[in-house]
């Protein structure tokens, strides 16, 4: 719990530190929760370097960290930091630069932590609202922007819809199988008929609310809006961190707890993978809002990931559709993090006095007026698209293999075209930013943040699309598995 505990200090020092310090040292609550994050990050190199192979239990059974829990805390740091560096010009220019931005910051990662380390569903639930209470204060922040109040109240009421009918899955659960432990949930539902009507209800009602907090079709409808209202530096660190919390949770619970279900929730993954890779990419066609066309690129790319989980449900462990399935979802968030951090960045960094910078319009001419920031921004895009070398590469080359490896061909080149829409609106971004002449013609200028902001995304982008061998092998330490023949042949 050190991590946990360590942050919640550090978010309680920054809200009592706000009070003393003046209007132009605010930066000193970034700096405070950097450090927390830096010193979090330690603490979680402390456990694994002492860590069993089976993982340490905890709190009466109801905390499990494992290497899986370790990966997933080393993305939501990864993705808290470089969100920190990409708001302190961003909130001064809002003029909201406030300490509890920070604090919540902080304790939605503490949440984000408990949901992947969790092994009993109260844990998670209470790491969830954690997470989703604080993320709804963030989206709402711009206390005095019309969108983001409109935004954080759509989030919130659509949210707790959401979290009230996964509570009342995981209860039915509970009167199921007696227990709130995935361990024992697993054994109980496995002497059960899978086709029993309560257990198809418990099923279907838990994975509405895992559904929705990935913002998979149908339950997509908050996502556009909350990314479009939003602080832009929230915006990422929601597509991101967020995201890959969610992830963490619904792998916990599907693969860990439910996986004596997986005959049922299969094809209804493989109706909502389509769905969502239909869905979103043809509504992003024709948005002219760069923030919703994210909004919209980041519900395709939760359709690409759940094909991998389409492998893995229809695969048997120690397989290799198994296992590439499950590296390419790990590999696929850990990429996401960088290039989608990155190219919100540069849409926050388009953010003057007067002009807001997240429509797409705002894009013409960004290579006359900030060369730099337009070439990282193309590598960006190209990297969401998964053109190579970029680093969005390889995690379309693992869904696809295990899609190749447990016989799905039909999706796998159902997943090539989707990507193929991909890159004509993310080339649409592209043709604006190089081909357009400027609204303006004065340099657009870039903080210390957002040019380390920046420079970290990028190098993280090009390293691991060129050198991918260490962050593999560090997937493949999480699920304690050894390099697959696979990798071996495509490091050679």
């Amino acid at each position: 719990m050190l991590p946990m505990v360590e942050l919640t200090i550090f978010a309680l020092g920054i809200l009592l530190i706000d009070l003393w310090v003046p209007k132009a040292w605010k930066w000193i609550d970034a700096l405070g929760a950097m450090v927390g994050v830096l010193m979090a990050a330690f603490c979680v190199w402390q456990i694994q370097s002492t860590l069993p192979s089976r993982g340490l239990v905890g709190f009466y059974n109801s905390m499990l960290v494992d290497r899986f829990a370790i990966y997933f805390w080393y993305l939501f740091l990864a993705g808290a930091a470089v969100s920190i560096l990409a708001s302190v010009h961003y909130l001064d220019l809002e003029n909201e630069h406030h300490g509890e931005y920070y604090s919540l910051m902080l304790l939605s990662v503490v949440g984000m932590m408990c949901m992947a380390a969790g092994i009993d569903v109260v844990l998670i639930f209470i790491g969830l609202e954690l997470m989703a209470i604080s993320t709804y204060v963030l989206v709402g922040f711009l206390r005095r922007d019309r969108r983001s109040n409109e935004a954080a109240l759509k989030y919130l009421l659509l949210g707790a819809f959401s979290s009230g009918i996964f509570a009342y899955g995981l209860s039915l659960l509970y009167g199921l199988t007696g227990s709130t432990n995935l361990a024992s949930i697993a054994r109980g539902i496995s002497g059960q008929n899978a086709h029993n009507p309560v257990v198809v209800i418990a099923l279907f009602a838990t994975m509405t609310g895992l559904l929705f907090k990935i913002a998979a079709v149908p339950f997509h409808q908050w996502a556009p809006d909350a990314y479009e209202g939003a602080p832009t530096s929230i915006t990422g660190f929601m597509s991101v961190a967020v995201k890959a919390a969610a992830w963490a949770m619904l792998l916990r619970i599907l693969l860990f707890g439910l996986y004596p279900l997986r005959s049922v929730y299969t094809p209804v993954i493989v109706f909502v993978s389509i769905a969502t890779m239909t869905g979103a990419n043809f509504a992003a066609l024709t948005q002219t809002n760069t923030k919703r066309l994210l909004a919209y690129s980041s519900i395709a790319h939760v359709g690409y990931m759940l094909l991998a989980l389409i492998a893995i449900g229809t695969s048997q462990p120690g397989t290799p559709g198994f296992y590439d399935g499950f590296k390419g979802i790990l590999i696929y968030l850990l990429v996401y993090t960088f290039m989608n951090l990155g190219a919100f960045a540069v849409v926050a960094s388009l953010r003057q006095r007067n002009v807001i910078g997240d429509e797409l319009d705002d894009m013409a001419g960004l290579y006359q007026r900030a060369p730099v920031e337009a070439v990282l921004m193309l590598l960006f895009l190209l990297s969401l698209a998964g053109i190579p070398p970029a680093a969005g590469f390889l995690g379309k080359y693992y869904i696809f293999l295990s899609l190749i490896e447990s016989g799905h061909y039909g999706l796998a080149a159902l997943g090539v075209l989707y990507s193929l829409f991909g890159l004509y609106y993310y080339l649409k971004i592209a043709n604006s930013m190089l081909m357009r002449a400027p609204m303006e013609a004065e340099r657009l200028p870039l903080s210390l943040g957002m040019r380390c902001t920046l420079g970290l995304t990028a190098l993280a982008t090009i390293v691991i699309g060129i050198y991918p061998e260490p962050f593999i092998r560090s997937v493949n330490w999480s699920l304690g598995i050894v390099q697959s023949p696979h990798v071996q042949a495509m490091m050679r």
